[in-house]
């Protein structure tokens, strides 16, 4: 019993999630194979409003419906190599959404609720249909 529940979480949770893109070549390229922008999300170790960000508002269910038509990635802040990549961080979490040529659509800094959230995706989505 207790190897079938052992599945059926594994499974439950490579069916649902974010797939997160290791380094911002990557994500860039994907974009533009599959035709999506990029939603970067810069993050600190000890970020205490990043945790609560990805625990709470980026694993909702229908934020996550709405991520799956962009190319996401995670960025460490202390990771150097991709940050150089980056326009400038002011605070984390950051959350930069952008063109495969990393043409800025929208950059938002802080913790934000599903809500709010939801919101931005929507603004950005506006701005890319135009």
């Amino acid at each position: 019993m207790l190897k079938m529940i052992s599945i059926v979480l594994l499974l439950t949770g490579s069916l649902f999630g974010l797939d997160w893109v290791k380094d911002l070549d990557t994500a860039l390229t994907l974009a533009k194979k599959e035709n999506k922008n990029v939603m970067v999300f810069v993050e600190s170790e000890h970020c205490r409003w990043c945790k609560k960000m990805k625990g709470r508002t980026l694993s909702d269910e229908n934020v996550e419906k709405k991520l799956k038509n962009f190319v996401i990635l995670k960025v460490m802040r202390e990771n150097d190599k991709e940050m150089k990549q980056l326009p400038a961080v002011r605070g984390v979490p950051t959350i930069f959404f952008m063109k495969e040529n990393k043409e800025i659509l929208e950059d938002i800094v802080g913790y934000f609720n599903v809500q709010d959230f939801m919101s931005y995706i929507g603004d950005v989505e506006k701005k890319v249909a135009q």
